[in-house]
């Protein structure tokens, strides 16, 4: 008898239109939970949906496999509730914010703030309460953290702006400062960074915690504007629509 994995879709970059030609992340989700093939399935909250793409597409080949174990447990991980998008975008940019360029850490720790401010709103907190870890990650990145907190300070975002424009942009811009970061293993950091995302989500929408793969330890120190001696990172993947 066949092995069942030997028909089973390979991950690869980008958009496919059948799975003979491969599968991204999220087209592999559609196919196990039974939907149409898309790369938007309805079974996953876009935002979360967004991150897996992105992931997907910006993990080397080689390391691309290992996100196949976490497919399953994105299926099922949806609905209207904006809390879900204010802890994607929060796990995505404290992730990204310690070990991003300095160039973007001003634009990150906004990030943070902006993802605090909706969850306070939305349960009842004490306006400027910061999680342990968004406290943790504001301080790897003090000067931009100062300047984060004077920006939020004149701003007010709307839920409909969070939703549309700064949650998604976190996310984009929290994988492109990973992928460019000087660190020795950028794919594991999105790995880790995209279990965290579902596990976070999972808490939300199930109430329960998957189990977490293993992590490799704390995030690197952040790095500055400019760095010598070093081969350029690699290009980011953009977004797909």
């Amino acid at each position: 008898m066949d092995n069942f994995l030997d028909h089973m879709p390979v991950l690869s970059r980008g958009r496919h239109r059948n799975p003979k030609r491969g599968a991204c992340f999220m087209e592999l989700a559609s196919y196990l939970a039974g939907e149409r093939w898309s790369d938007h399935p309805a079974c996953t909250h876009p935002l979360l949906a967004a991150l897996a793409r992105l992931v997907n597409d910006n993990t080397a080949d080689d390391n691309r496999g290992k996100l196949i174990g976490l497919v399953p447990s994105i299926i099922g991980l949806s609905g209207d509730d904006l809390r879900l998008d204010a802890r994607i975008a929060l796990r995505c940019a404290t992730t990204a914010l310690p070990v991003s360029a300095a160039e973007r850490q001003l634009a990150l720790a906004v990030s943070v703030l902006a993802a605090e401010e909706m969850l306070c709103r939305l349960d009842g907190g004490p306006a400027g309460r910061l999680s342990e870890r968004s406290r943790w990650a504001m301080a790897q990145v003090p000067h931009a953290a100062e300047q984060a907190r004077r920006f939020s300070k004149a701003a007010r975002i709307t839920e409909k702006g969070f939703r549309r424009y700064a949650a998604p942009n976190a996310v984009q811009l929290s994988v492109v400062g990973i992928v460019q970061a000087c660190i020795p293993d950028p794919d594991a950091l999105l790995r880790e960074l995209l279990t965290a995302a579902i596990a976070d989500c999972a808490e939300l929408v199930h109430g329960r915690t998957p189990a977490r793969a293993p992590a490799t330890g704390q995030a690197p120190a952040a790095r500055g504007s400019s760095v010598t001696g070093e081969a350029p990172a690699p290009a980011p993947r953009p977004a797909r629509t």
